[in-house]
């Protein structure tokens, strides 16, 4: 098995083969956009620089953030210095920097279309721009609407996410992440080198595009957030439920699915690009050694069966109540009050704490989190305030 199709050249199916091509396959990867810019995206949290450091050290342009807030659906706010900072990248940037580094490992990179893909005979068929070509294996990339093998099936609405925003020429170093009342999504303010990606997101059917507009604009009045110049957009994302995580069939005899496409995003924040390269250095990995079968389960140990757990809390998460408010509320609240709490949100913020511990760590500093918020309740000049504003009291009612 040495040559290898990858259908995608965004970050799943260009790390892919850039690892397959530095171990001596014969890989060639088939985007019809290549570089392109995503709306939304292009955040890296702290472990993927931990696992993929060229992401931090490339010369590429890149915003460094270190400063996020939060904001609840009644206007509490609470801003924090993360202990590890995000790197966010222009998706257009990004891909191509990813798919450099594939060129340089010595994969082809062809501009077309793949239009149909047959895994049923000895080798693969694919139909490129209207000539058939020929590989061993196959590496589905390309986004979570792909539907190019009819054993598998597309991402359906349950799966999916909508997104609305704007790109802004303005420049902001702080990260702002606004919950709503009742309401499975978030709008967000996402600074990148030379523009403000501003946007919401929110699951797909349960609110008209005009009132996710209006959410939109509202945010944006709110923030004071300079709109000359700026360019609004719309796309889907994907944003799976548990059992779509559990039983997504990924992985066959001649074929397996990377990134979007085998439903690799956290359903509650949204991330994607983490999992989109872990996912495509998994799969070279088990390609080198000549074991792909091992794919799916390599995954799920990894991270999707943390995933499969975070879309079962996702709809307590966001419409959830807790002390008689609402959980955001009571989140972006407690940041405020308790340094222990507020440790916490700083690794969710990093990657460093998946979901399966996370209740248990919940519960095992719960009394402290209750000493302290008690504190700062009762003695105003115990309440945290970063150094880079100080952030009113606010009762928990």
């Amino acid at each position: 098995m040495k040559h290898i199709a990858i259908v995608g050249g965004g970050p799943a199916g260009a790390l892919c083969g850039e690892r397959l091509a530095s171990h001596g396959f014969d890989v060639t990867i088939y985007d019809e956009r290549l570089a392109w810019e995503k709306p939304c995206g292009g955040g890296l949290t702290h472990k993927a620089i931990e696992a993929y450091p060229f992401l931090l050290d490339s010369p590429a342009p890149k915003k460094i953030v270190r400063t996020a807030e939060l904001i609840s659906g009644g206007g509490h706010r609470a801003r924090f210095e993360m202990s590890r900072p995000i790197v966010i990248y222009a998706r257009k940037v990004l891909n191509g920097l990813l798919l450099d580094r594939a060129v340089a490992a010595g994969c082809a990179v062809v501009c077309s279309r793949v239009t149909r893909v047959d895994t049923d005979g000895a080798s693969v068929r694919l139909m490129v721009g209207g000539e058939e070509r020929i590989s061993d294996f196959v590496v589905l990339a390309a986004g979570a609407r792909n539907q190019l093998l009819p054993g598998t099936t597309a991402l359906g609405a349950m799966d999916l996410e909508v997104t609305l925003g704007y790109f802004v020429p303005t420049e902001e170093d702080i990260i702002k992440v606004k919950f709503l009342k009742q309401f499975e999504g978030y709008l967000w303010s996402f600074p990148r080198a030379d523009h403000l990606s501003v946007g919401i997101c929110a699951k797909m059917g349960q609110n008209p595009t005009h009132k996710l507009r209006g959410h939109l604009d509202d945010f944006v009045h709110e923030e004071k957030i300079p709109m000359k110049g700026a360019q609004f957009y719309s796309h889907m994302l994907p944003s799976p439920q548990a059992q779509t995580i559990r039983g997504r069939r990924i992985a066959g005899r001649n074929w397996a699915m990377a990134g979007d496409a085998a439903a690799c995003v956290d359903p509650i924040t949204g991330e994607g690009l983490y999992y989109a390269l872990r996912s495509g250095d998994l799969l070279a990995q088990a390609l080198i050694e000549e074991q792909p079968q091992a794919y799916p389960e390599r995954l799920r140990s990894a991270f999707s069966a943390d995933l499969e757990f975070a879309a079962n809390i996702a709809r307590k998460i966001f419409r959830g109540n807790f002390l008689g408010g609402a959980i955001t509320t009571r989140m972006v609240q407690l940041l405020n009050y308790s340094p222990a709490f507020r440790d916490l949100i700083r690794d969710v913020f990093s990657g460093s704490q998946d979901y399966r511990s996370l209740k248990r760590r919940l519960w095992n500093q719960l009394g402290i989190t209750f000493v302290e918020f008690t504190r700062s309740f009762l003695d105003p000049r115990a309440v945290i305030a970063p150094a880079s504003r100080q952030v009113p009291r606010e009762p928990l009612s």
